[in-house]
């Protein structure tokens, strides 16, 4: 099997290294920018009524060697697969984030912890219907 992702923009972000990120963007009041590529941005049509994004991202300076971590809350080490560390075999993150607002190809939101440059390979609509897990 052969397939490629290809990005769709990338992170412009005040985090330039790994130790300026936070350790989660929801607990971050930063604002970020996704800088969207020209011939995506019909994609983007009726996003600004949006409140809430799922971004998914590729940490491309991630360790990719990595099958353990250790939380930062957490002393024990896990696999990487019950952990949330960025430092693992296929790196994408997941965000969500607060859309401020849209200028054209760029996207302001608040609760990226992406670095600067990072490559964004997909944006969803975050729906607290669909993505919020309740308790049953």
């Amino acid at each position: 099997m052969n397939f490629t992702i290809q990005p769709i923009g990338y992170v412009r972000s005040p985090y330039k290294e790994k130790k300026d990120a936070p350790r989660q963007g929801r607990l971050s009041d930063t604002v970020s920018e996704i800088v969207i590529e020209e011939k995506y941005l019909p994609g983007l049509d009726d996003i600004e009524k949006k409140s809430h994004l799922i971004v998914l991202s590729w940490f491309d300076r991630a360790d990719r060697t990595m099958l353990r971590a250790s939380p930062p809350h957490d002393p024990v080490e896990h696999g990487v697969f019950a952990t949330r560390s960025p430092n693992r075999p296929n790196p994408v993150g997941f965000s969500v984030v607060d859309l401020i607002e849209r200028d054209g190809n760029i996207l302001r939101v608040r609760g990226l912890d992406a670095l600067d440059g990072t490559p964004v390979v997909d944006i969803k609509p975050y729906s607290p219907d669909i993505d919020c897990v309740k308790d049953r």
